[in-house]
């Protein structure tokens, strides 16, 4: 977007935006993944479920990995509908764990061992990157430097020998951290794991007169 205003000779003034771009590498991965046990006994389930939730716990300790907290923890009744009827059968049982590694080369092996030890839900696994503030502001340095070179384009273009000189900047937004990531209900045979890379992105709004 552009403006150019040129109501007099003393206040000629344009507006551009621009929009800078970077692309990291993730060095920070989130894990939710857990066990889900149904039954009709609540309590038989819940131990169940506490034995697996813990041999993860335990396999993952052992493999070194330390930031393991519980996201989520559920107990809901299912039912079923037959001829118009429904039908108790039962309960299920949920516990999700959500685990931050900066390991990335141990990704694939800590969902490889945690589904050897019980669990059986992969909820999400996504990338970060743990210093995302330092990328936005060089992101935000490209956007104001996208707004000069537009600014000094369009002077070129109209003949004006002056630079544009910024006198107003205003970050007009940004769009999130694009995280890839990997969801799967159903659990594969095998666990490739592709982080790829993130994209930030930051966005100004800059007035120049000349």
């Amino acid at each position: 977007m552009s403006k150019y205003y040129n109501d007099n000779l003393h206040n000629r003034t344009m507006t551009m935006t621009g929009q800078g771009q970077i692309s990291a590498i993730p060095n920070l991965a989130v894990l939710r993944l857990g066990v889900q046990t149904t039954g009709e006994n609540l309590v038989n389930i819940q131990s169940d479920n506490a034995q697996k939730t813990q041999s993860i716990i335990d396999i993952l300790q052992r493999m070194g990995v330390s930031d393991i907290k519980t996201y989520q923890y559920t107990i809901d009744k299912i039912y079923d509908y037959e001829d118009g009827r429904r039908i108790d059968k039962g309960y299920s049982v949920k516990n999700i764990l959500e685990i931050r590694t900066s390991n990335m080369d141990r990704v694939g092996s800590i969902i490889d061992a945690s589904v050897n030890a019980g669990a059986n839900i992969i909820d999400l696994i996504s990338f970060e990157v743990s210093n995302k503030e330092y990328y936005y502001q060089q992101a935000l340095n490209m956007a104001v430097m996208n707004a000069i070179q537009k600014a000094k384009s369009i002077s070129q273009n109209l003949g004006i020998s002056a630079n544009p000189v910024p006198m107003r900047i205003v970050e007009s937004g940004t769009l999130p951290i694009q995280q890839p990531y990997y969801r799967q209900e159903q659990l594969a045979s095998s666990t490739p794991v592709m982080p790829g890379n993130i994209k930030i992105e930051a966005f100004v709004t800059v007035d120049f007169t000349f």
